[in-house]
């Protein structure tokens, strides 16, 4: 039984005496702890270690204590699990050294077996669940198809994921195959770490933003609305788009439990364009954590009225 079941009440609409408090990175920058972990261990081999993972997980729950744990991992595992190398490059960050740019490039990625592929995560899962002992709900996530679909195009980080994109409108049969690949492993990741015991799953559609609200339609929202659709009879979904504003009246209709909003969008208006009647996440500026205390203190307790 939890002992704080904060985090999972709000996702179900209750009425509570706070709202529970979690960080997207939780286990992030600002602890020296993690730092230290981060000069010993390159970053895939942090996600690929059950025990790293699980040791930066609950490095917050011991020592800022927030309503939710959310696995230490990352979106991209799923490409590498689709057999999509990539890598992580000092300066560069994300690295795919032969990015998919043609429908035979398409045909070779594969729907794993998740257990074969990723079962490193779904062992940091229990080893985690373990370990926290029952004090707060953890949080498992993945990247929306579109999202890894851009990656795996452009073949590295970019402001507008323009090759991509070009992809996409100039290959349309080949980018709605990835993205269905994509879509379909990513189910079947979801629902595995599930089983494994994660509480809630949130999908991360990092670049949704980049989309016009027409093709936002074709190339990122069915995809995601396929994986809410499976998920949401498995446990809580949490669907959060960034720069996504346009849809949140569609993604309050999708069946997740809560939306997240980023700071880009005002509360009142993400409330009046998801339609009022489902759980809103966010939507604190990261950077403002920069503020001077009593600022971030005024900052918060506004964003909460």
């Amino acid at each position: 039984m939890l002992k704080n079941d904060l985090f999972l009440k709000a996702l179900k609409g209750e009425t509570l005496e706070r709202p529970p408090v979690w960080m997207m990175r939780q286990a992030g920058r600002y602890l020296p702890d993690f730092m230290t972990l981060k000069a010993k261990y390159d970053f895939f081999t942090r996600c690929q270690t059950p025990e790293l993972a699980t040791e930066i997980t609950i490095m917050p729950i011991d020592q800022i204590e927030p309503d939710a744990a959310i696995l230490f991992s990352d979106i991209l595992v799923v490409l590498q699990a689709m057999q999509i190398p990539v890598e992580m490059k000092d300066g560069v960050g994300p690295w795919i050294p032969n990015p998919i740019r043609s429908t035979e490039d398409v045909a070779q990625s594969i729907v794993p077996d998740i257990h074969e592929h990723l079962g490193y995560v779904l062992d940091a899962v229990k080893m985690t669940k373990q370990a926290l002992n029952e004090r707060v709900p953890l949080i498992g996530f993945a990247g929306s198809p579109w999202t890894l679909l851009c990656y795996a195009v452009q073949g590295q980080g970019s402001k507008n994921f323009d090759i991509a994109k070009g992809f996409c409108f100039s290959q349309p049969q080949a980018a709605h195959s990835l993205l269905q690949k994509i879509t379909d492993t990513t189910i079947a990741y979801l629902k595995e770490k599930v089983r494994a015991g994660v509480d809630a799953v949130q999908i991360f559609d990092s670049w949704g933003g980049l989309l016009s609200p027409e093709d936002y339609q074709i190339f990122s929202w069915p995809y995601i609305q396929q994986i809410v659709t499976v998920l949401k009879n498995e446990a809580p979904v949490i669907v959060f788009g960034k720069g996504c504003w346009f849809a949140l009246n569609e993604m309050g209709r999708s069946g997740a439990s809560a939306l997240g909003v980023d700071w880009t969008c005002s509360a009142r208006n993400a409330r009046y364009l998801s339609g009022g009647k489902i759980t809103l996440q966010g939507n604190f500026d990261p950077s403002r954590l920069l503020s001077p205390i009593p600022k971030i203190k005024k900052d918060v307790h506004k964003m909460i009225s």
